[in-house]
């Protein structure tokens, strides 16, 4: 934000990870009750811009009339590494959770589901009157911790009460007051080792045969195909690019195990 000259914001920093629910949170308790949010993970690259403005301005003409209003992408092919949006119109029918390609094969040809982007869009009051109603533990819980925050940095112990709960999960599946906006701006999430590997690819324009990140190192391959490697200061994961997805796994048993490598 400095780099474009932006100095106004204020930074609200977490003691400890507790999912996107608390954390959209933490950012509506400090706004305004009627003030609009725009929720946006970062590891998304958009570069429709046209587009995306339109369909942000469409989203907040919603979340003023109280909606809670998420943007669903046209899917191009069976992903099985996002969730799916049921719609019809503006209307969301039912959220789906991550399928399998046969599931999603199913998806896009029916024509009736958009990729869930994870972007989020609704007034600050209306998104915590919701977590109240469907998470009333989180909401509490996150208040408190709110409540005993320092300039912006919020307490470990109080955080660590917090339920660990998606947003998704928490409100969006919930609520009855939900909208989409279908989108086709350019969109990748660059949330998954697969979805890097794409994005490498269609930057240089030619297949990789196999991916390395985060290593200074050479790093040779020897009848070895669709492999990754990524490197950090204390640990090295190698994988097959089919088992992107099991990463979660990992790193669910990495927190029961070796909770210090995190």
């Amino acid at each position: 934000m400095e780099e474009l000259g932006i100095n106004d914001y204020e930074l609200i920093v977490e003691a400890a990870p507790r999912n996107t629910a608390a954390a959209i949170a933490f950012a509506a308790f400090h706004l305004p009750s009627e003030d609009i949010m725009l929720v946006t993970p970062s590891d998304h690259i958009i570069s429709e811009g046209n587009e995306y403005i339109r369909a942000v301005n469409q989203a907040v003409e919603f979340a003023r009339t109280g909606a809670l209003v998420t943007f669903g992408i046209y899917p191009d092919k069976p992903e099985t590494g996002y969730g799916y949006i049921e719609y019809d119109g503006n209307n969301v029918l039912s959220f789906r959770e991550k399928p399998n390609v046969s599931t999603a094969s199913t998806f896009i040809e029916s024509g009736c589901f958009l990729w869930n982007s994870g972007m989020f869009c609704f007034q600050a009051g209306n998104y915590l009157e919701e977590l109240r109603i469907h998470a009333f533990d989180l909401y509490e819980s996150a208040f408190l911790a709110w409540e005993n925050s320092e300039k912006g940095r919020l307490p470990l112990n109080e955080s660590m009460n917090i339920p660990s709960i998606s947003v998704d999960y928490a409100v969006m599946e919930r609520s009855k007051n939900i909208k989409v906006i279908p989108s086709t701006f350019k969109w990748n999430d660059l949330g998954s080792f697969d979805a890097l590997w794409n994005y490498y690819e269609q930057q240089s324009g030619s297949n990789i045969t196999n991916l390395v990140l985060g290593s200074l190192k050479q790093v040779e391959f020897l009848n070895m195909e669709n492999v990754l490697l990524v490197e950090t200061e204390d640990a090295i994961l190698i994988l097959p690019r089919n088992h992107s997805q099991d990463v979660k796994k990992l790193h669910e048993s990495i927190i029961k195990e070796k909770p210090h490598l995190l």
